[in-house]
């Protein structure tokens, strides 16, 4: 089922898997797996099983049938390149991506291994943005360096919910970055230093910069409400997208 999203930085999602397992410190809060189980508490088609992991190949055809061009979250409850999903579905999905070249589809995962296994075999679409999470240094940074030995429209870093400072980040091949907070009851602290931090390397290596919340805690260390907190740095809002460079010689 494709479904508006109030994600800052898509349009929709577009979920032909759901369900996870959790594999670094980034998951430990999982914001898919709290609404899995309260989809599957209402009843709600594809979540019978909850947050376990479970291929909907009925959903595939869905971007097939919006002629509107569209930004398309890919999984947004799910990880595309979980273990369990085999090479053979992934394919499927980008088989109807590349059908469909007037949407744009952004691909999320933290198994960044298995994504650039994945694609040593098979080409991506221009309309497919590819993307890592990054939360720390010890999980985050050796995904950017499979990110880049993938040729892609775009290469993306969502720092999201950002748990450490990064320290010095090698930007090389990346198009875009996107920073976020933890939201919800037990949301670790973000402090300003480590995005600030991030953002400066993104302005230094002309990397697009997205800042999406505080979340559960603010600038000044302070905890309290998501909305309450907002999505300002530095006195302005970060929105910055990413352009796509149609001379890209893989491709």
């Amino acid at each position: 089922m494709s479904t508006q999203s109030s994600i800052e930085w898509t349009e929709q999602t577009w979920n032909p898997v759901t369900g996870c397992t959790k594999i670094s410190p980034g998951c430990k809060h999982c914001y898919a797996e709290t609404m899995a189980r309260r989809l599957e508490a209402m009843g709600v088609r594809g979540y019978e099983n909850g947050f376990s992991l479970t291929l909907l190949p009925e959903r595939l055809g869905e971007p097939l049938k919006r002629r509107k061009p569209t930004v398309y979250f890919v999984n947004s409850m799910s990880d595309l390149f979980h273990e369990e999903i085999p090479d053979s579905f992934i394919q499927q999905v980008f088989d109807i991506i590349r059908q469909t070249p007037q949407h744009t589809y952004q691909i999320l995962t933290k198994r960044a291994y298995r994504m650039a296994e994945f694609f040593d075999h098979y080409t991506a679409p221009r309309n497919a943005w590819l993307g890592v999470s990054v939360e720390d240094r010890r999980h985050g940074l050796p995904r950017i360096k499979a990110l880049r030995k993938i040729s892609a429209q775009i290469r993306f870093l969502s720092v999201e919910p950002l748990l450490e400072d990064l320290g010095k980040i090698d930007l090389r091949d990346i198009h875009w970055v996107i920073v976020g907070g933890e939201s919800g009851p037990k949301a670790r602290p973000m402090k300003q230093d480590w995005v600030i931090n991030v953002q400066r390397q993104c302005e230094q290596q002309n990397v697009a910069f997205f800042f999406k919340q505080w979340g559960g805690w603010g600038a000044d260390g302070k905890k309290r409400a998501k909305k309450q907190n907002g999505r300002t740095l530095l006195g302005k809002t970060w929105d910055e997208m990413p352009t796509p460079t149609l001379g890209n010689q893989f491709l």
